[in-house]
Protein backbone atom coordinates (compact mmCIF):
# COMPACT_ATOMS: atom_id res chain seq x y z
CA UNK A 1 0.00 0.00 0.00
CA UNK A 2 1.54 3.35 -0.90
CA UNK A 3 0.85 6.80 1.11
CA UNK A 4 -0.26 9.56 -0.13
CA UNK A 5 -1.08 13.27 1.47
CA UNK A 6 -2.80 16.16 -0.37
CA UNK A 7 -3.30 19.73 1.20
CA UNK A 8 -5.58 22.56 -0.24
CA UNK A 9 -6.60 25.61 0.64
CA UNK A 10 -9.71 26.78 -0.09
CA UNK A 11 -11.58 29.99 -0.32
CA UNK A 12 -12.67 31.66 2.92
CA UNK A 13 -15.09 33.75 1.63
CA UNK A 14 -17.20 30.66 1.28
CA UNK A 15 -20.14 30.04 4.58
CA UNK A 16 -18.90 27.32 6.97
CA UNK A 17 -21.11 24.72 5.59
CA UNK A 18 -20.16 25.37 2.12
CA UNK A 19 -16.39 25.22 3.32
CA UNK A 20 -16.63 21.75 4.72
CA UNK A 21 -18.87 20.43 1.85
CA UNK A 22 -16.05 21.26 -0.53
CA UNK A 23 -13.33 19.20 1.89
CA UNK A 24 -16.10 16.25 2.08
CA UNK A 25 -16.36 16.34 -1.83
CA UNK A 26 -12.57 15.02 -1.84
CA UNK A 27 -12.84 12.90 0.68
CA UNK A 28 -15.60 10.95 -1.04
CA UNK A 29 -13.96 11.13 -4.15
CA UNK A 30 -11.09 9.25 -2.87
CA UNK A 31 -12.78 6.93 -0.91
CA UNK A 32 -15.03 6.20 -4.19
CA UNK A 33 -11.82 5.62 -5.54
CA UNK A 34 -10.70 2.58 -3.81
CA UNK A 35 -8.74 4.40 -1.45
CA UNK A 36 -8.57 4.40 2.76
CA UNK A 37 -8.70 7.44 4.52
CA UNK A 38 -6.30 7.80 7.44
CA UNK A 39 -6.83 11.09 8.85
CA UNK A 40 -8.62 14.44 7.59
CA UNK A 41 -6.99 17.51 9.47
CA UNK A 42 -9.25 20.67 9.50
CA UNK A 43 -6.58 23.02 10.41
CA UNK A 44 -8.59 26.05 10.16
CA UNK A 45 -8.32 29.86 8.91
CA UNK A 46 -4.37 30.92 8.29
CA UNK A 47 -2.90 33.81 6.75
CA UNK A 48 -1.00 33.51 3.71
CA UNK A 49 2.16 33.90 3.40
CA UNK A 50 1.44 36.25 0.02
CA UNK A 51 -2.36 37.56 -1.84
CA UNK A 52 -3.51 34.79 -3.40
CA UNK A 53 -6.96 35.95 -5.94
CA UNK A 54 -6.79 38.99 -3.42
CA UNK A 55 -7.16 37.04 -0.58
CA UNK A 56 -4.83 37.65 2.25
CA UNK A 57 -6.66 34.25 4.42
CA UNK A 58 -7.43 30.72 3.65
CA UNK A 59 -8.98 27.73 4.96
CA UNK A 60 -6.38 24.77 5.20
CA UNK A 61 -7.48 20.72 4.83
CA UNK A 62 -4.98 18.18 4.79
CA UNK A 63 -6.35 14.59 3.91
CA UNK A 64 -4.10 11.49 4.88
CA UNK A 65 -5.05 7.95 2.59
CA UNK A 66 -3.34 4.90 1.02
CA UNK A 67 -3.78 2.71 -1.81
CA UNK A 68 -2.39 0.32 -4.14
CA UNK A 69 -1.54 2.62 -6.69
CA UNK A 70 -1.59 6.46 -7.39
CA UNK A 71 -3.89 6.39 -10.66
CA UNK A 72 -6.42 8.73 -8.39
CA UNK A 73 -3.60 11.45 -7.78
CA UNK A 74 -3.99 12.66 -11.88
CA UNK A 75 -8.15 12.83 -11.39
CA UNK A 76 -7.71 14.31 -7.40
CA UNK A 77 -5.71 17.34 -9.27
CA UNK A 78 -7.55 18.29 -12.33
CA UNK A 79 -10.84 18.33 -10.08
CA UNK A 80 -8.56 20.47 -7.83
CA UNK A 81 -7.56 22.37 -10.68
CA UNK A 82 -10.80 22.98 -11.75
CA UNK A 83 -12.71 23.62 -8.93
CA UNK A 84 -12.87 27.63 -8.35
CA UNK A 85 -13.33 27.43 -4.15
CA UNK A 86 -9.85 25.55 -4.17
CA UNK A 87 -7.30 28.55 -4.18
CA UNK A 88 -4.14 25.90 -4.31
CA UNK A 89 -3.08 22.31 -3.69
CA UNK A 90 -0.54 19.41 -2.95
CA UNK A 91 -0.35 16.11 -3.98
CA UNK A 92 2.62 13.90 -2.26
CA UNK A 93 3.07 10.76 -1.92
CA UNK A 94 4.75 9.97 1.63
CA UNK A 95 7.36 8.13 2.50
CA UNK A 96 7.93 6.16 5.74
CA UNK A 97 9.64 8.84 7.58
CA UNK A 98 6.39 11.16 6.43
CA UNK A 99 4.04 8.17 7.75
CA UNK A 100 5.82 7.90 10.88
CA UNK A 101 6.09 11.89 11.13
CA UNK A 102 1.93 11.92 11.02
CA UNK A 103 1.47 9.41 13.16
CA UNK A 104 3.44 11.08 15.64
CA UNK A 105 1.77 14.03 15.11
CA UNK A 106 -1.56 12.48 15.45
CA UNK A 107 -0.59 10.83 18.64
CA UNK A 108 0.41 14.33 20.32
CA UNK A 109 4.12 13.48 20.08
CA UNK A 110 5.03 16.23 17.64
CA UNK A 111 3.88 19.82 17.93
CA UNK A 112 2.00 21.57 20.57
CA UNK A 113 4.60 22.91 22.88
CA UNK A 114 3.66 23.22 26.88
CA UNK A 115 4.23 26.71 27.49
CA UNK A 116 6.74 27.33 30.46
CA UNK A 117 5.32 29.47 33.30
CA UNK A 118 6.28 32.75 33.15
CA UNK A 119 8.03 34.58 36.09
CA UNK A 120 6.60 37.61 37.44
CA UNK A 121 8.17 40.52 36.77
CA UNK A 122 9.18 41.36 40.58
CA UNK A 123 10.88 38.09 41.16
CA UNK A 124 13.36 38.68 38.08
CA UNK A 125 16.13 40.24 40.00
CA UNK A 126 15.75 43.83 38.00
CA UNK A 127 14.30 46.84 38.96
CA UNK A 128 12.23 49.04 37.24
CA UNK A 129 12.38 50.76 33.39
CA UNK A 130 13.31 53.94 35.64
CA UNK A 131 16.18 52.46 38.19
CA UNK A 132 17.66 50.93 35.06
CA UNK A 133 17.88 54.14 33.26
CA UNK A 134 19.21 56.07 36.05
CA UNK A 135 21.92 53.54 37.04
CA UNK A 136 20.92 50.51 38.15
CA UNK A 137 18.52 50.73 40.77
CA UNK A 138 20.54 53.10 42.69
CA UNK A 139 18.86 56.01 44.04
CA UNK A 140 19.90 59.12 42.79
CA UNK A 141 17.40 62.04 44.27
CA UNK A 142 18.79 64.93 45.14
CA UNK A 143 17.62 63.79 48.75
CA UNK A 144 19.98 61.12 49.01
CA UNK A 145 23.19 62.72 47.83
CA UNK A 146 22.76 62.71 44.00
CA UNK A 147 21.32 65.23 41.69
CA UNK A 148 18.29 64.35 39.66
CA UNK A 149 20.26 64.26 36.48
CA UNK A 150 22.52 61.11 35.96
CA UNK A 151 26.09 63.54 37.39
CA UNK A 152 26.78 60.56 39.65
CA UNK A 153 28.98 57.97 37.26
CA UNK A 154 27.04 54.86 38.69
CA UNK A 155 26.38 52.45 35.09
CA UNK A 156 29.39 54.63 33.21
CA UNK A 157 32.23 52.33 31.97
CA UNK A 158 35.14 53.58 31.43
CA UNK A 159 37.73 52.82 28.61
CA UNK A 160 41.19 51.65 30.10
CA UNK A 161 43.70 54.62 29.58
CA UNK A 162 45.36 54.38 26.46
CA UNK A 163 49.07 54.55 26.87
CA UNK A 164 50.87 56.02 24.35
CA UNK A 165 53.71 53.71 22.98
CA UNK A 166 56.96 56.18 22.74
CA UNK A 167 57.29 56.94 19.17
CA UNK A 168 60.30 54.85 17.81
CA UNK A 169 63.32 56.15 17.78
CA UNK A 170 64.95 57.39 14.39
CA UNK A 171 67.49 54.92 13.27
CA UNK A 172 70.67 55.76 13.60
CA UNK A 173 72.77 57.44 10.96
CA UNK A 174 75.52 55.13 9.45
CA UNK A 175 78.79 55.72 11.39
CA UNK A 176 81.61 57.52 9.12
CA UNK A 177 83.52 54.71 7.79
CA UNK A 178 86.25 53.89 9.69
CA UNK A 179 89.67 54.15 8.91
CA UNK A 180 92.12 51.37 9.15
CA UNK A 181 94.49 51.28 11.44
CA UNK A 182 98.10 50.19 9.84
CA UNK A 183 99.86 47.83 11.09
Amino acid sequence: MKNYEVTFIVDPVLSGDEIKATAQTYVDQIKKEGFEIIHVDEMGLRTLAYPINRRNSGVYFTVEFQGPNGELIDKLELALRRDERIMRFLCIKLDKYGVKYNEDKRNGLIGKVKKKEKKSRDNRGRGNRRDQRRGGGRSQSPRDGGSSRSSAPAREKEAPAKTEAPAPAPAPAPAPAAEKEEE
